[in-house]
C-alpha cells in the first residue's frame, strides 16, 4: 500500500491516572514466590517493566477514548463536525454491541454523516484503523477520520493475581507473566487529506502486512466458563472423589433441566470468567519471525535501506521483547524510543501514545523518515512509514 495525500494531523493521548509500580504488584503476588521458592524482582527483571499505569475502577474506556481525541481535535483546531469516519480501535471494548465508536461519537458531537465503527485485531487495531482511514481518503470516500482506542489493565490484572495466589503453579505463573505488563492509557490519532493538512507534517507514506496465522493460539485473552475451574478447585480441597461426585451432581442438573425437572443446579452453568494466557517464548520468537519477514517487505517496497529510516517507533510489550527485534532488524538501539518501562503494555494505544511522546520529547523531529513497526496476537505484523 501506497499513499500520497494522507497526514496523521495530530496524535492526542489520556494517561491513566492510578501508577502502579511492579514491586506493588510483586507483593501481591508474595505468596506465590514463597512457595515456587522464588525472590522477589523477578517481574521487573523479566519484563524491564518498573511500573504502569490503570484507570480508577469502573472508568468507562469510551470516556478515554473521548478525552484523547478531544485533545487531538484540539491540537489540529479541528471540529468534530468535519470528521467522516471514527474508528474506535481497542482491544477493550464497553459490550458487545452496540459499537464502542458510538459512545464515543456521542460524546464528540461527531458529524452525523460520518461512518461509526469498532474494528479489532489485537495490538495492531490503531495501525489497521489508519489504513482504514487513509484509504477512503485516497478513494475519495472521506476528507478526515478519527481512530480512538483506550485499554484497561486493571480487571484482568486483578483476576490473574487472584488465580495466580490461589494455584501458586509454576505453569499459571509463566503464562501470567505477560498479563501482569499490562498499562491503560487511551490515543486518538486525527488522519486526513492533504487539503485538511495545516502544517502538511507526518506524511503517510504507505506500509506493508504479514502474517502467521498458524500461531493463533500463543496469545489470548477473553472469557471462559467458571465450571472446570470450579471442579478442579473441589478435588484440590477434598480430594477425587469429592470431584467426581460434584460433576455427577453437574451432569444431573443438567439432565433435570434438559428434561424439564428440577435437578441440581449449581449455579455455575452460566458464570464466565476473564482470562489471559500467553506462550511468551514463542511468541517471541515466531513474533521475531514474522517481524522480520515483514521488515525486509517493508524495506524493498520504498526500495529502502536500514538507514534510511531516521528512527522507528515499535509496539511496547517489554526489554526482551523490544532487544530481540531491533537486533533482528539490525536498528540501532539509539534509533528507537520506549515507553514500556514507565507505562507497560498498553496494547492498541502502545505505539501511538509512545510516538506522540516522542514528538513531545523532540526525539522525532520534523524531515525525519519514521517507521511504525507493529505486530499483534494472530500472528499479525502491520509496519507503516510516515515523513514527519
Amino acid at each position: 500500500m501506497k499513499y500520497n495525500r494522507v497526514h496523521l494531523e495530530a496524535i492526542g493521548y489520556e494517561l491513566a491516572p492510578v501508577v502502579v509500580s511492579t514491586s506493588e504488584l510483586e507483593s501481591r503476588i508474595a505468596p506465590v514466590y514463597q512457595a515456587l521458592n522464588m525472590s522477589p524482582g523477578q517481574l521487573e527483571l523479566l519484563t524491564g517493566i518498573s511500573e504502569r499505569r490503570w484507570w480508577e475502577p469502573g472508568y468507562p474506556v469510551s470516556q478515554g477514548a473521548a478525552a484523547a481525541a478531544k485533545k487531538a481535535l484540539a491540537a489540529a483546531d479541528f471540529s468534530p463536525a468535519d470528521v467522516d469516519v471514527l474508528i474506535y480501535a481497542g482491544v477493550c471494548r464497553e459490550q458487545y454491541e452496540p459499537a464502542t465508536a458510538c459512545a464515543v461519537a456521542h460524546e464528540l458531537k461527531i458529524n452525523p454523516d460520518a461512518a461509526i465503527y469498532d474494528l479489532s485485531n489485537a495490538c495492531l487495531g490503531v495501525l489497521n484503523g489508519i489504513v482504514e482511514v487513509a484509504n477512503r481518503i485516497e478513494l475519495g470516500q472521506a476528507r478526515a477520520g478519527l481512530v480512538v482506542s483506550a485499554e484497561t489493565a486493571r480487571e484482568i490484572n486483578e483476576n490473574v493475581i487472584d488465580q495466580m495466589v490461589r494455584s501458586k503453579s509454576v505453569e499459571f505463573f509463566r503464562e501470567s507473566i505477560a498479563t501482569l505488563t499490562g498499562g491503560s492509557g487511551a490515543v486518538a490519532v486525527l488522519v486526513v487529506g492533504e487539503e485538511f493538512s495545516r502544517e502538511k507534517r507526518r506524511k503517510l507514506l504507505g506500509g506493508v502486512t504479514q502474517n502467521a496465522p498458524e500461531h493463533h493460539s500463543l496469545c489470548r485473552w477473553g472469557v471462559k466458563s467458571l465450571m472446570p475451574t470450579a471442579v478442579s478447585a473441589v478435588e484440590r480441597v477434598f480430594g477425587h472423589q469429592a470431584k467426581s461426585l460434584v460433576q455427577r451432581g453437574i451432569d444431573l442438573g443438567q439432565k433435570g433441566i434438559d428434561l424439564g425437572q428440577k435437578g441440581i443446579d449449581l449455579g455455575l452453568r452460566h458464570v464466565m470468567v476473564p482470562f489471559m494466557e500467553t506462550h511468551a517464548g514463542e511468541v517471541l520468537k515466531y513474533g521475531v519471525d514474522v517481524g522480520l519477514r515483514t521488515w525486509k517487505k517493508f524495506l524493498t517496497k520504498f526500495a529502502w535501506q536500514n538507514d534510511h529510516l531516521d528512527k522507528v517507533i515499535c509496539h511496547q510489550v517489554g526489554a526482551g521483547h523490544q532487544a530481540a527485534m531491533l537486533k533482528a532488524f539490525a536498528i540501532p538501539a539509539e534509533k528507537t524510543f520506549s515507553t514500556f518501562e514507565f507505562l507497560g503494555n498498553m496494547g492498541t494505544v502502545s505505539l501511538p501514545l509512545t510516538a506522540a511522546l516522542a514528538e513531545e520529547r523532540e526525539f522525532l523531529k520534523p524531515g525525519d523518515t519514521v517507521g511504525f513497526l507493529g505486530i499483534g496476537s494472530g500472528l499479525n505484523c502491520l509496519m507503516l512509514g510516515i515523513e514527519w
